[in-house]
């Protein structure tokens, strides 16, 4: 932490502000970036200063959070603590629907004790059904089993770390002291908002990723539409005997007498009648002559 220290005083190491302003520039993005992605960030901080903070920021951001004891294994062993919390669900439930009123007082107070134990620890992590994406630590040489199980699982880790904390074991480390409250309220309160922004990011993203596939299945739809037009105009046009295609324009051919000459619209449905009746008067006119 030395290159982050800007003079002590009185046994005090007072923290350079200049290099804590640009890393917490720094953390913003990245957590803006891991939200964006649709990543979860875990906030942990079980100091008592810190307690309120980070039980408050975590849920105006949608997030989860750990506010008491840190159990171990949470990272590491997830299954295990995933059945706690579904025991803890299960019991709420039953709580809800009066199931602890039908029963014997002593097996009621005990299941009621068993739930606010629960309660305790796994409430702010009731919907995590998957590991986080990054986590927010207050106190890393408190934290330290969180800190190890995070880096062991690769997971990012975003810490506010002071004068007696090593910040080449945090991913992103954000110069402060970890013991006073409007410092932890402060940073806390901006990675929460990053942690908004981020999840803002994303929302718009998939609404404009999802009118981009509404666009795309209407021009395919107008498309078959325009294909079926065409093939219905086909199929009609060639079961017409007078019109034909010429140099891709339809064209209306005229209709012709037996001399080969074109014969008007009108008088088509009598073409060389006279000439075709003229013979058989000829022949009754020979058949009487002959009698």
């Amino acid at each position: 932490m030395k290159r982050y220290i800007f003079t002590q005083r009185n046994g005090i190491h007072i923290i350079d502000l200049q290099q804590t302003l640009g890393l917490i520039n720094e953390a913003y993005r990245a957590m803006v970036q891991v939200a964006a992605d649709g990543g979860k960030i875990l906030f942990v901080g079980t100091k008592r200063q810190a307690q309120e903070v980070v039980q408050s920021e975590a849920e105006r951001c949608g997030m989860w959070y750990v506010n008491q004891r840190w159990l171990g294994g949470t990272l590491t062993n997830f299954q295990t603590i995933r059945g706690r919390i579904n025991h803890m669900i299960d019991l709420q439930q039953k709580r809800d629907a009066g199931y602890f009123r039908v029963l014997p007082k002593k097996e009621g107070v005990k299941l009621r004790d068993t739930l606010a134990r629960l309660e305790k620890y796994f409430l702010g992590m009731r919907e995590m059904n998957e590991l986080p994406k990054a986590l927010f630590v207050i106190d890393i040489g408190k934290e330290d089993i969180c800190i190890a199980e995070a880096r062991r699982m690769g997971i990012q880790i975003f810490a506010i770390v002071d004068t007696d904390c090593d910040p080449d074991k945090v991913t992103h480390s954000i110069p402060g002291n970890d013991d006073a409250v409007r410092s932890i309220r402060l940073i806390a309160g901006r990675m929460a908002s990053a942690a908004l922004e981020g999840a803002a990011q994303r929302e718009a993203m998939l609404l404009a990723e999802q009118e981009e596939l509404d666009l795309q299945e209407q021009a395919r739809r107008e498309a078959l539409d325009l294909t079926e037009e065409d093939e219905d105009q086909e199929s009609t046009g060639g079961s017409e005997p007078a019109i034909s295609e010429m140099f891709g324009e339809q064209v209306e051919v005229p209709a012709m007498d037996s001399e080969g000459r074109e014969v008007p619209s009108l008088e088509r449905t009598v073409v060389d009648e006279p000439e075709a009746s003229a013979p058989e008067e000829t022949e009754s006119d020979d058949e009487e002559a002959s009698s």
